[in-house]
């Protein structure tokens, strides 16, 4: 293991621990923040395509925004893990039975005729364990949304679909050097602010 590898590894334990310690009283508070946060952004409320996730092991909840998105007809998705890294998006709406994956990550219960490819998407918000302003992503380490999403590498930013990290404002980090397979995010969402990555370039 290097020692950004060591470093990462460190930090992903870090505040994985922070975020599993969190009362419930100050989760609720966050949903509400990062939904009002999020209002802030008009094509959360134009784009029809919209992938979100599942919250798991305390990572921030989207209940209230996916709420907001059904309640104004936007179609949303979530992510089902297949093969070779890679996320396809499953349609989701208030009646889709949902069962937990080979990570224990609920996932909704569709045909594969059903599911939509990340390029097809015109938003997605994308959960994370660490984050800095530049809009460089620290995830789980399994590489999944890099590799669903390297399509967009390369390209001019903001391209579609539009990159929306989610986390708690704690989990900001002041440096975080990428990996060359990294996906840059295009806006960070936390219950305290809504950060647009491009001009911290």
């Amino acid at each position: 293991m290097t020692d950004v590898q060591a470093d990462r590894h460190a930090l992903r334990a870090r505040i994985k621990e922070r975020r599993q310690a969190l009362p419930a009283a100050e989760r609720i508070a966050a949903a509400q923040g990062v939904a009002a946060q999020l209002a802030q952004l008009p094509e959360l409320t134009v784009d029809t395509r919209i992938g979100a996730y599942f919250a798991v092991n305390g990572e921030l909840s989207l209940h209230l925004v996916v709420a907001q998105c059904w309640r104004r007809g936007q179609a949303m998705h979530l992510p089902v893990a297949g093969s070779r890294r890679r996320l396809d998006y499953a349609p989701y709406t208030a009646q889709t039975a949902v069962a937990p994956n080979r990570f224990g990550i609920p996932e909704p219960e569709v045909d594969a005729a059903a599911l939509v490819a990340p390029e097809s998407l015109e938003l997605v918000l994308v959960p994370l364990v660490a984050f800095n302003r530049g809009g460089h992503r620290l995830g789980y380490g399994g590489g999944f949304y890099d590799t669903s999403f390297a399509f967009l590498r390369g390209r001019e930013r903001p391209a579609l679909p539009l990159l929306v990290g989610i986390g708690y404002a704690f989990q900001e980090v002041a440096t975080l050097a990428p990996e060359s397979w990294d996906v840059r995010l295009d806006f960070v969402a936390t219950e305290r602010e809504l950060i647009d990555c491009s001009a911290t370039e």
